[in-house]
């Protein structure tokens, strides 16, 4: 790391019952973002963990040389640690966490329940060449996706830049992700932003469409894309926490 871990930014753990949830920040993001999620999900007695990805929460430099591999095996890793732990887990995600979550779902059917919040799935017609374009042209990131945020005042503790190259892997795992979904056969709660201006609310409908476990659907209308901390955030946290309650019973 060349920076310090921005303050809020840090991985969170609390040690509950024997029954985990894990819970995954996203892209260029950190835990603060997902920390209303966690303490509600922490509050109905589950031992909870939101892992920092590598190359977040600290300066963009040090995610420009991290990748999804990097992520995906970041996530892997606190699933086992919580998995060894817990007689039951759940997992949770927003955004690039919901496609990690979605991933881990794929490869462990074991996985109780997961919650996608946001969830990138598929990827974003053109993207790939306007983000090679940049690359070609000499740039290394551009403005940052975070604090979509409807709610006045409210802004995401995130990356003011969104480096290329990780985002260029992160399409990648989506183009492979949209063929692994229909390995996911534990129960899915899907939570839509219909106003998100960062992921396509359709990578949503594919998402539900594709699982071959039950859909729960959440539409959160008076929020954008960091749901988690905007209007409907305390709802969404209810319902993620509901869930949670129901798949590890």
């Amino acid at each position: 790391m060349t920076a310090p871990i921005i303050a809020g930014a840090e991985p969170w753990s609390v040690a509950g019952s024997d029954r985990g949830v894990l819970v995954v920040h996203g892209f260029t993001g950190n835990p603060s973002s997902m920390r209303p999620v966690a303490e509600a999900v922490a509050a109905a007695g589950f031992t909870v963990e939101v892992p920092l990805l590598p190359g977040h929460g600290t300066a963009v430099e040090d995610m420009i040389p991290t990748g999804f591999p990097d992520w995906l095996a970041a996530a892997e890793q606190a699933y086992a640690e919580l998995a060894s732990r817990c007689q039951k887990v759940a997992v949770v995600g927003l955004s690039m966490g919901g496609a990690l979550t979605a991933w881990l779902a794929s490869e462990h059917p074991e996985i109780a329940g997961i919650a996608c919040l946001n969830a990138v799935v598929t990827p974003p017609e053109g993207m790939r060449d306007a983000l090679e374009a940049m690359l070609a042209g000499g740039d290394e990131v551009m403005p940052g996706i975070g604090s979509d945020i409807a709610k006045e005042g409210v802004v995401e503790s995130a990356y003011p830049e969104s480096p290329l190259r990780p985002l260029l892997t992160l399409f990648d795992a989506a183009a492979e992700l949209e063929g692994r979904l229909s390995r996911i056969t534990c129960p899915v709660l899907v939570v839509t932003s219909p106003q998100d201006h960062v992921v396509d609310p359709r990578n949503s409908d594919v998402l539900a469409a594709s699982v071959t476990g039950p859909v729960e659907r959440v539409t959160a209308p008076d929020s954008f894309h960091v749901v988690t901390l905007d209007h409907d955030g305390p709802a969404v946290a209810e319902a993620v926490t509901a869930f949670c309650t129901k798949v590890l019973a």
